[in-house]
């Protein structure tokens, strides 16, 4: 029932191939081809220049991390990235959707499987990058949304409750009641 519209056009009217060059993905479980760090990262746009990789990299926040690693840019993950952390795979996939620059980011339960380190190395990063672009987070992890300028709580397929941190907290419903239960569990 109804349309999705990105930019005024109706996602049905343009070609998959269009509709996916303008959005870039952050899945839950991160994809990592054989290869090299930077050649992970260059996936998000082929004739993309070290420059270019370096920048996606600082942006994501995995840069520095980089460099630590044995060969820097040039380390080989491995296939599906086995020689790397959860977190490093994620940060590695984060760094390579900035580097395509699409104005649609989704980041489908993109911080589910890292430590709170890496968590909020993506926060940080993702605050800078929604500027100007619409940023979609699927998120179980309440910490993950809290910045959000909108949450849509969804049960069941319906909305159930929509607004901003401090507007779902306001209303007492069942953000809050998440939110409340699992600050419980943290402390």
């Amino acid at each position: 029932e109804g349309a999705v519209l990105v930019d005024g056009h109706d996602v049905r009217s343009v070609t998959q191939e269009s509709l996916r060059s303008h959005i870039g993905i952050v899945p839950q479980d991160p994809y990592l081809f054989s290869g090299t760090v930077g050649e992970n990262i260059r996936y998000g746009k082929l004739d993309a220049n070290q420059d270019e990789i370096i920048e996606a990299a600082r942006a994501a926040g995995v840069h520095d991390l980089i460099t630590r690693m044995s060969q820097g840019y040039d380390t080989q993950v491995g296939e599906r990235g086995a020689n790397l952390s959860a977190g490093q795979r994620q940060l590695i996939c984060l760094a390579r959707a900035i580097l395509a620059n699409p104005p649609i980011m989704i980041l489908d339960e993109a911080t589910s499987n890292v430590d709170t380190n890496t968590e909020r190395i993506m926060q940080d990063s993702l605050k800078r990058l929604s500027k100007g672009r619409t940023v979609i987070v699927i998120a179980h992890r309440l910490s993950t949304v809290t910045h959000a300028d909108r949450i849509i709580i969804l049960e069941h397929g319906k909305i159930i409750e929509s607004g901003n941190h401090q507007q779902l907290m306001a209303k007492q419903g069942v953000y809050y009641q998440m939110f409340e239960t699992l600050s419980a569990v943290e402390a």
